[in-house]
């Protein structure tokens, strides 16, 4: 007699999914909106923007990283709750106009708080997640932030262009207030005092923050997010330059689009071909994308490379995500999946600052050009770190079962 097949669907699966896409949504909202808000607000220079941008992430990072050893400690539950108390206070105070200096203060807390919340909602939904639909079920929880990357932005900045800040700020905050209400109901099956003994991680050694297996893919990661981070943080900028501001907001729309559609299908061609056969071609894409940007002179041209940096930065996460899990013990593939997101918010954190202060020599048009080729040349790095050691038997099925959000 076959198995009744394992529920889904539960309310504390949904509640979790809800709160990942309500925070991942406020993070790509400010993402697109805070440089201009900096610059019209404070008068701020495109570094400065670029840094009121990145420290969002720069905060999320750290706190990923100091959470993710203690959030049994504290508890799961707890862990959110607190997340989210706090994500939502440090919201409320971009209402307060104390100088720049006081907004990159804000947006790092901010950030903080967002990398301990996302933490324990990703460890919460693998627990609430049944065994037997693991794959399936982290698939489903990855697509909320996937849904929320295209329409955070496309709000950004059609909000941007037709309110003020403070409508954005509220907006922002009542989101933040849906998602602790609704956290708060979320029922958690926390580690026992057994578990908890078997998981600590002692002392302060770099492994017990990095996996080291990890290492070689997450410099690429680090690499092409870095590339990544100019799209989400100049983009706004560059659409007012060349006078593209209603056809951007629709290019994340686009981005997201591109991604739902193609990830199935390259889940599967992983599977059957290896990560090879997916990594080549998405390098191809993104910095042939990043490169038609830079020309980008019409609505088409520039909802086109929306679509091309989709298929290969979209992809490209999935699927370096696999392989840092794929190649590390299952103990510790908890430290890899952490590993990946460090790198990945490294990149997107200290690039727009570094790239920002490039523009005033380089103009947005030339940056894209720069940031392409970059993308290209990666090619080489994924070679040596990951290509020429591939073999499809370690990747196949990882991408099912193993992918996170964009």
């Amino acid at each position: 007699m076959t198995q009744p097949k394992a529920k889904l669907w539960t309310k504390d699966f949904i509640i979790v999914s809800s709160v990942n896409f309500f925070l991942t949504l406020i993070f790509y909202l400010l993402m697109v909106t805070m440089a201009l808000y900096a610059v019209e607000a404070y008068d701020a220079t495109p570094s400065q923007a670029g840094l009121v941008t990145g420290i969002f992430i720069i905060g999320t990072l750290i706190g990923r990283l100091f959470i993710g050893r203690s959030i049994d400690k504290i508890g799961r539950k707890k862990t959110l709750v607190i997340g989210l108390i706090i994500f939502t206070i440090v919201t409320s105070i971009y209402f307060i106009d104390a100088g720049i200096t006081f907004l990159l203060i804000t947006r790092f807390i901010h950030g903080l708080t967002l990398g301990m919340a996302s933490t324990a909602s990703g460890t919460i939904v693998a627990s609430i997640i049944p065994h037997s639909r693991k794959g399936e079920g982290i698939g489903y929880f990855s697509m909320s932030a996937t849904l929320a990357t295209a329409i955070g932005p496309f709000i950004g900045l059609i909000m941007s262009q037709h309110t003020s800040f403070q409508m954005i700020f509220a907006f922002c905050l009542v989101l933040g207030i849906i998602s602790l209400f609704i956290g708060m109901t979320v029922k958690v099956q926390e580690l026992t005092q057994a578990e908890l003994e078997k998981a600590d991680i002692a002392g302060f050694k770099i492994s017990g923050f990095i996996e080291p297996k990890a290492f070689p893919i997450a410099i690429v990661v680090l690499t092409v997010a870095f590339c990544y981070s100019s799209v989400l943080s100049f983009i706004n900028f560059y659409a007012i330059e060349a006078d593209l501001v209603n056809a951007a907001s629709f290019f994340f729309f686009v981005y997201a689009v591109a991604v739902l559609i193609s990830r199935p299908f390259t889940g599967r061609l992983m599977d059957i071909k290896g990560a090879n056969f997916i990594m080549y071609p998405a390098f191809i894409l993104m910095g042939g994308g990043l490169l038609l940007l830079s020309t980008a002179s019409s609505a088409a041209t520039l909802l086109i490379s929306g679509a091309l940096i989709g298929l290969g930065f979209g992809n490209m996460q999935s699927c370096t995500q696999a392989i840092a899990v794929k190649l590390t013990p299952t103990h510790r593939m908890g430290l890899a999946t952490s590993t990946f997101f460090i790198f990945l918010d490294a990149g997107l954190g200290f690039g727009p600052y570094l790239l920002g202060l490039m523009i005033p020599y380089t103009g947005y048009s030339l940056l894209y050009v720069y940031m392409g080729s970059i993308v290209l040349a990666a090619i080489i790095l994924y070679y040596f770190v990951h290509g020429k050691k591939e073999n499809p038997r370690r990747t196949k099925g990882a991408v099912n079962h193993h992918s996170a959000s964009v």
